[in-house]
């Protein structure tokens, strides 16, 4: 495949599987501690295209609530709670998890592959342009961007199994 100078717009395999591997992370363990439960209400629509980058991958992300009667939050109070996130593996106090989880930029042009991948050796997620949508058709957009060799495979795991040891599970 000739990826320079180029954009593929469609990789097998990989829209099914962000519109439902979402439901699965945001899930929750089963009472019996024996598997997941997915977030079965949360509705996804993807398309993915291929780029000449690294170690990344970005996200345009476009949200509409389900509760769409005012107040809905702001584009400010979203940067504030995204800013604030702490990760489950942070409040274990987990040696690999991230400070901050999530990094939340100003500048309209970041996150940026080049210039953002490796914010706290890739564990951070960078989130810019995070705004009101005024079409009305959704309520906010942003991009987020993550390193998907660090913290969406093998790092994942490392967090999960530092999390699994305190919470029990093994």
């Amino acid at each position: 495949m000739d990826i320079l100078d180029n954009v593929v717009p469609f990789i097998s395999g990989e829209e099914d599987k962000l519109e439902t591997e979402a439901q699965k992370i945001l899930g929750k363990v089963n009472s019996e501690i024996t598997g997941f439960e997915n977030q079965s209400s949360l509705k996804i629509s993807a398309a993915c295209n291929r780029v000449a980058v690294l170690d990344e991958h970005m996200a345009c992300v476009s949200l509409r609530f389900k509760d769409r009667n005012p107040p809905k939050p702001s584009a400010d109070a979203v940067k504030k709670a995204l800013s604030r996130y702490v990760s489950e593996a942070q409040k274990l106090g987990c040696p690999s998890a991230p400070e901050p989880s999530i990094m939340v930029m100003e500048e309209p042009n970041q996150p940026q592959p080049r210039l953002d991948r490796n914010i706290r050796n890739g564990y951070t997620v960078s989130v810019g342009r995070v705004r009101e949508d005024d079409s009305g058709i959704f309520d906010l957009k942003f991009v987020a961007l993550s390193h998907n060799i660090v913290i969406e495979a093998a790092g994942s795991s490392i967090l999960n199994a530092g999390a699994a040891v305190p919470k029990g599970y093994i």
